[in-house]
């Protein structure tokens, strides 16, 4: 091996143990390197996975926001008796959550429009408003009852 390629084997190592010792001074390092074109010194392996991690991540955090907010039209259309302002907070800021993941990244509206993952929420919102309200699961459709219009639409409020 010559002495170049070992030295870039070794930074490498060094990166992957930076990035396993200290992940914030590991990012520092990795922003230092890009902004300089230090390309040699990048961790492009750790990166790629960050990277990916953090794409992985708003998704999940955009499906959170929607399986919290179906949860509660849920419980606002089949418990109506016991309707609070809390809900309606927590309705408002789903909604708002939602419209800012999409701000910040518009290209997670796909998932939005993708019947299956959209199902996946609901399957778990739906499950979640039996557990908390104690009604059956018959109680609530198997199908998402609300269109996506109709779940973002802050004017949208199901009947009983």
């Amino acid at each position: 091996m010559t002495n170049a390629k070992w030295q870039q084997k070794d930074k490498r190592a060094f990166d992957t143990s930076l990035y396993d010792r200290d992940f914030h001074l590991w990012t520092q390092h990795q922003i230092a390197c890009l902004q300089k074109e230090q390309w040699a010194e990048v961790d492009v392996e750790n990166l790629v996975e960050e990277l990916a991690d953090l794409g992985r991540s708003e998704q999940k955090e955009l499906g959170s926001y929607l399986k919290v907010l179906l949860m509660h039209l849920l419980k606002w259309q089949y418990q109506s008796e016991r309707r609070t302002k809390s809900w309606a907070i927590t309705i408002a800021n789903g909604r708002d959550s939602i419209q800012d993941c999409l701000e910040d990244s518009p290209s997670l509206q796909r998932f939005l429009n993708e019947a299956d993952w959209v199902a996946k929420y609901y399957r778990r919102a739906r499950r979640d408003a039996v557990k908390e309200t104690e009604l059956s699961a018959d109680t609530f459709p198997a199908v998402c009852p609300y269109t996506m219009a109709q779940i973002l639409d802050p004017q949208f409020w199901p009947e009983a």
